[in-house]
């Protein structure tokens, strides 16, 4: 196995230090890329420092998934990891990592760990399909699944690896979530994410939905489910006095536009490519937004 770890990152110096720290002295033989967005905070001079970093990629776009894909292409092996910049990665990830593959799976994944209670396996059944989802902080890829995938789909600013998920699932590729495959944040439990906003959340989900299943009724049932639940929870917080009668009507707008136009922009994603991957906006379709490439290979 010749693994690469691709980790892309944006104004995260300091966390991507202790990141690659933790690769150079639990996974010294994998190839390392870094991919750098439009940081201000030197992380370009911190990279070009260290002498455990293969390749630094710099480009102009804040899109994630444009990252790992620029990732993709700049990684020679026939493995390839993906991990968020400020997660390190524990001492049984490797481990982990080789048995996943030697037991046929395609794609490995596991838990960003902040405890270790009650970590499952994330697997659903979707219009008939059984999907496991990956954790897009912890996630290995073959090189043939990546290029069956033709990489993320750059239209998503957030939800990438959950359409990943999908189109892996519909090309029968065999996704194994591996409690061992761990990864944690290096100052501990950080509370989670920032809260991704609500427009762009669900335009995410419709679009991933309607481009992978059609129109189907019981995706539609699905995502107003999703958006019902959320305006409930929303609701529950103005009676309780925890917020405002306005926020909870600027939720359900923005839940409304957000759907409306991710199921239409699905749609004609879902039109645009036909074939199984189901990935219009991917590696094979994406402008090169290279800026620099430093290669110390």
């Amino acid at each position: 196995m010749e693994l690469s770890v691709v980790v892309p990152t944006l104004n995260g110096r300091d966390q991507l230090g202790g990141c690659l720290d933790a690769l150079a002295e639990h996974v010294p033989e994998a190839e390392v890329v870094v991919v750098n967005g439009p940081s201000a905070d030197g992380t370009t001079g911190m990279v070009s420092e260290r002498g455990d970093v293969e390749t630094l990629v710099e480009i102009a776009d804040r899109n994630v998934n444009a990252a790992r894909n620029a990732g993709f292409e700049a990684a020679t092996g026939d493995t390839i990891a993906l991990l968020r910049f400020d997660r390190v990665v524990d001492e049984s990830w490797l481990d982990a990592l080789e048995a996943g593959l030697e037991s046929g799976a395609d794609v490995v994944t596991g838990p960003t760990r902040t405890t270790l209670e009650g970590i499952e396996e994330p697997a659903q059944s979707i219009a008939g399909r059984s999907v496991t989802f990956c954790n897009g902080e912890n996630v290995v890829f073959s090189r043939e699944a990546i290029e069956a995938l033709d990489g993320f789909d750059e239209y998503l600013e957030v939800g990438g690896s959950r359409d990943a998920s999908h189109r892996l699932a519909g090309l029968d590729y065999e996704v194994e979530w591996l409690p061992e495959l761990s990864v944690h944040s290096q100052y501990g439990a950080d509370g989670g994410e920032p809260e991704t906003d609500r427009r762009a959340r669900y335009r995410s989900l419709a679009y991933q939905l309607v481009k992978n299943y059609g129109l189907r009724p019981s995706i539609v049932i699905r995502s107003l489910r999703d958006a019902t639940a959320d305006a409930v929870g929303a609701a529950r917080s103005v009676l309780d006095g925890d917020g405002r009668f306005t926020s909870w009507f600027g939720h359900g707008r923005a839940a409304i536009a957000g759907l409306s136009v991710g199921a239409k922009d699905g749609w004609r994603a879902r039109r645009r490519d036909r074939s199984r991957r189901r990935n219009p906006n991917g590696i094979s379709a994406r402008a090169d937004r290279v800026v620099q490439r430093y290669d110390w290979r």
